[in-house]
Parts: C-alpha cells; sequence; structure tokens
C-alpha cells in the first residue's frame, strides 16, 4: 500500500518501518521455519517469490505491511538495518465492498523477542494507525487453535472469538471499533510518534558514515 511508503512509527520498545527490498533476504530466511509456516499458515516460497510478494504488499492498495525493528538496535549505525528486524505486521482489507474491515496479522519471528510484550505493542500501533489512516471500522484475525499465546493475547485486547474451524484449525476472532476502543488505542499509544521514514533513514546514514 502505498499510503505508508514512507513512514515510520516509533513506540516504546520497536520501530514499524516500510517493507523494502533489502528487508527481503532476511524475511525469506525466517519463513523456511516450519514453525513460523504452521503459525501463519504459509507454504514456503522462493527468493523470487518473496520479492514478488514485497511489491504486491508495497504496491496494491488493499495491503498494509510494516517490518518490526528493535528500537534500541537500529539507534545503533553501525548495525545495518537487517539485523534490526524482529518480525511483520499487516493489515489485509478482506472485502473491497466494506473497506472498513480488516484481517490483522502480526508476527514476532525472532524467538529471543516472544514474552517481552513487544506483539501487544506493536498490535495496538498498527491498530491505531489503521483506524486514523485506513478508516478501519473491524478488525479480524485468524490464529491457530494451538498458538494459546496469541489468542490470549489478542483476548486480553477485548477481541471476542467469533468462530472456530476444525478444518484448518484456526479461530477467527474480531473487535468492532467504536468511540469507548478508539479512546483506549490512543490511550495505549499515546507515545507514539509518525516519522518522516527517508529523512530518518538518511539521518541514520549520516551518523553511520562520520
Amino acid at each position: 500500500m502505498k499510503i505508508n511508503e514512507n513512514t515510520l512509527l516509533q513506540g516504546h520498545q520497536v520501530l514499524l518501518v516500510p517493507y523494502n527490498e533489502n528487508h527481503v533476504p532476511r524475511y525469506h530466511e525466517w519463513m523456511k521455519s516450519p514453525e513460523l509456516q504452521q503459525l501463519t499458515a504459509s507454504e514456503p516460497l522462493t527468493l523470487e517469490q518473496e520479492y514478488d510478494m514485497q511489491r504486491s504488499w508495497r504496491e496494491d492498495s488493499d495491503k498494509c505491511t510494516f517490518i518490526i525493528m528493535d528500537k534500541q538496535r537500529w539507534a545503533d549505525p553501525s548495525l545495518d538495518e537487517e539485523q534490526c528486524m524482529l518480525g511483520d505486521v499487516n493489515i489485509f482489507l478482506t472485502d473491497p465492498a466494506e473497506p472498513s474491515l480488516a484481517e490483522l496479522e502480526v508476527m514476532i519471528a525472532e524467538p529471543s523477542y516472544r514474552g517481552r510484550g513487544i506483539g501487544k505493542e506493536v498490535t495496538s500501533m498498527m491498530m491505531s494507525y489503521g483506524v486514523a489512516k485506513l478508516g478501519i471500522k473491524t478488525f479480524e484475525v485468524k490464529i491457530g487453535l494451538n498458538n494459546e499465546v496469541s489468542i490470549g493475547m489478542f483476548k486480553k485486547l477485548h477481541f471476542k472469538e467469533v468462530y472456530v474451524c476444525q478444518v484448518f484449525k484456526e479461530v477467527t476472532l474480531d473487535l468492532k471499533v467504536d468511540e469507548s476502543l478508539q479512546k483506549k488505542l490512543l490511550d495505549n499509544v499515546a507515545h507514539m510518534k509518525e516519522r518522516d521514514y527517508r529523512q530518518t533513514w538518511k539521518n541514520r546514514q549520516e551518523v553511520m558514515s562520520q
């Protein structure tokens, strides 16, 4: 989605940055993991297919994605950006006839970052962005039945279970955005700052070259 191609969102622990070509090799390595394939209900892709997918997420009007960065590591200009990657977060507009409905996906790919509250922070940041920039009114998540940690996290964020599919072994939860939820989202992400990604990246590179 073009709307976020130059957007950087800064939180307490993370930065959300646009999914660019330089991120694809690391992402491709992640998705070789049988565990992540199972958790995300994904099939392994070739590297070239992964580049095609990145271009699709960048160009298509029904998809919005950010790469999750370790904020502290990203602040170290001696590190390549790919070394700071820890996962991704996506919004997919599931019904063109109802653009206010979106499927939300969060993947913490690096195991060492799980269980630290990052998933909750990223989810709140992405939901706030989706409401403010994309006009999302209902969020939906589909999670494998054995992924109890993710199911628990979304339920703590007030998502409600609406459907269990035994065939695909997944549960669907949703959350409708009302005025009360909008206020909670604003409170949860009051610390979040939106910045110009290209300028911030340029500043980082200039520090690196000194």
